[in-house]
């Protein structure tokens, strides 16, 4: 397979990756196809799982040459639609139309329903989420029932309406609170606001409040006034889903440990009027992704906007944009939202994104959404849901330790803490320390794959330190491909937590408040844990060198007596039958030993 990668030509194409089967399993498209195919097959160190996995089962590729990477990106969006392989973004136009029925009851309802009933119907709606959005709207205006319940002009006597009615969003149609022309009218009203939208309601009726009250019939023009104030306050409510383009989609993308989700705001006549998640599972790069993803959503939708705003880097940008404006017959430009307005936009998009995640992958939103935030902050492959990180703590040298804690889900995961013991020198030198405790980490890997603690590598190793922890440990974790996984934990002056450092240089946290909390509690929880192993190994010296001060005991019966009492006070009240039972001790050693603390 490599061979014939090897023979490929350096020229714009797509190639076809098919298994034993013959079925086409991967469809990719490629600037220069040699040096793509062969990265697939040379060494698999660098790959990711899912592109593992898929190599793994590719028995047979087959190639077309294109004239220009444009060209091949037009024919790759038309051969994933046309075959679906299993390991592309695979996107369904699933949505049908939604109408909204207007029943022939004596008390007419509206109810939104997903095929065209028989009868009085507004539609179609192409977008369910607008048609529910619309009708919420005018129930409320208008005051109309939310329940399911059958109204008939011969109600019940004494019939007490719900709380709705009690908080001003029904009109009581149930108690006789409102008569049945009255209702009616307010249907028809209804219907109209649907029709005409919110702007050109507002306007008809301050024309009809200010014909009755020239006409003096107030109460009609009170009513009229109160409409209007709950439309506009249900206006001033949207203004958080707006945008200040007319017309925009917003597509955010969180990855999952199990799907990966895109979800889709799009915007038009500066109002939020759809969203749309898509959950996928594929083997590309975010910045493929995206590429590959707005590809195949706008080859199912036609109504492109004249701006798409993104929430990270989209492979061959500018030719993307070329093919949605050839496809809608306008410019189209593909933007990066970083700041302000805009960016609020994108990131009220991600959340959504990580909620639908969330569900999945079992993590609560708050925390999805911190290590998606962390991901892509660090430029992490991976969603980093499992976190090692690791300290050295001494005193001048001495009992030198160190400490590892592991953060899963972004919380303290204490069942998978290990604690360590400097042994390749003596004296104090904390970068051979971390040195040291990177490498057996490694090492222990290899003995215990698949098993709790040291069988699980990491999405991510935090150091606590600087540059220098980081250059100390780099050639180990390049050893094991973790280079761009290991970062350092800086500390300020004050010794809080101030950035991350890579090897690339500086990243700054404290813009991203979550971030920044979540790399705080880790520093502050992995300092915790080391030092407070330190401080016992100290206490632990400390008692040893009292016990080796008593005659016959040495450091191996010292240690023995510290082992079987574990404290300092039990060995001094111990009685001579109980300081006897100890390995190691005779008996005139325990008398000399039981002498020692009574003196």
């Amino acid at each position: 397979m490599q061979d014939k990668a090897l023979s490929l030509p350096k020229l714009p194409g797509v190639y076809i990756m098919k298994n034993a089967d013959k079925d086409i399993i991967y469809i990719g498209k490629a600037k220069a196809l040699k040096n793509r195919v062969t990265s697939y097959f040379a060494s698999q160190e660098n790959l990711l799982e899912k592109v593992r996995q898929m190599v793994a089962r590719v028995e047979d590729f087959d190639y077309i040459l294109c004239d220009s990477e444009f060209e091949a990106l037009v024919l790759e969006c038309s051969l994933i639609k046309q075959y679906m392989p299993k390991y592309n973004i695979l996107l369904k136009d699933d949505k049908g139309y939604s109408y909204i029925s207007i029943t022939d009851d004596e008390y007419p309802r509206l109810k939104a329903v997903k095929q065209m009933p028989k009868g009085k119907c507004l539609g179609p709606y192409y977008s369910s989420y607008f048609l529910n959005q619309a009708l919420s709207e005018a129930k409320k205006i208008y005051k109309l029932p939310l329940c399911n319940k059958t109204f008939s002009s011969q109600k019940k006597a004494n019939v007490r309406p719900c709380l709705n009615y009690f908080i001003g969003l029904c009109s009581a149609p149930c108690a006789n609170k409102i008569s049945k022309k009255d209702y009616v009218e307010s249907v028809n009203s209804a219907v109209d606001f649907l029709k005409k939208g919110s702007a050109d309601t507002i306007k008809s009726l301050k024309a009809e409040m200010q014909e009755c009250s020239e006409n003096l019939d107030f109460e009609k023009a009170a009513k009229l006034r109160d409409k209007i104030i709950a439309i506009e306050k249900l206006s001033e409510k949207q203004k958080v889903v707006m945008s200040r383009f007319e017309s925009q989609d917003v597509i955010s993308f969180v990855k999952g440990e199990k799907k990966d989700c895109f979800e889709v705001f799009r915007f038009k006549n500066y109002k939020l009027c759809d969203d749309e998640h898509f959950l996928v599972d594929d083997i590309l790069p975010p910045e493929q992704k995206r590429e590959q993803f707005i590809m195949q959503y706008y080859s199912i939708r036609k109504d492109i906007p004249k701006r798409v705003l993104v929430d990270g880097e989209v492979e061959n940008r500018k030719q993307v944009e070329s093919f949605l404006s050839e496809n809608s017959g306008k410019k189209v430009e593909i933007v990066f939202a970083q700041k302000g307005e805009q960016k609020k936009l994108v990131e009220m998009c991600r959340l959504n994104a990580a909620e639908r995640i969330s569900k999945i992958d079992g993590l609560s939103i708050k925390n999805t959404k911190v290590l998606d935030e962390l991901q892509k902050l660090l430029g992490l492959k991976d969603l980093p849901k499992y976190i090692e990180s690791y300290d050295i703590s001494n005193t001048a040298g001495e009992n030198n330790v160190a400490g590892m804690v592991v953060f899963k889900d972004a919380v303290p995961y204490k069942k998978a803490y290990k604690r360590f013991t400097i042994k390749s020198f003596l004296g104090q030198d904390d970068y051979g320390s971390m040195r040291e405790v990177l490498k057996r980490r490694f090492l222990e890997y290899e003995n215990h794959k698949g098993e709790e603690g040291f069988g699980v590598l990491p999405d991510l190793i935090l150091l606590d330190g600087g540059i220098g922890q980081l250059n100390a440990v780099l050639p180990i974790v390049e050893k094991y491909g973790f280079s761009d996984k290991t970062f350092g934990m800086v500390k300020d002056n004050h010794h809080k937590t101030r950035a991350i450092v890579g090897k690339n240089g500086e990243i700054a946290i404290k813009q991203t408040r979550a971030v920044f909390t979540l790399v705080s509690s880790i520093q502050d929880e992995v300092h915790r844990f080391a030092i407070g192993y330190h401080h016992k190994k100290q206490q632990k010296s400390m008692l040893e060198m009292q016990l080796t001060d008593i005659e016959g005991v040495g450091k191996r019966r010292a240690e023995s007596l510290i082992k079987h009492f574990k404290d300092i006070n039990k060995i001094a009240t111990a009685t001579k039958d109980e300081l006897i039972k100890v390995q190691g001790i005779t008996e005139k050693t325990a008398e000399n030993i039981y002498n020692y603390y009574r003196k």
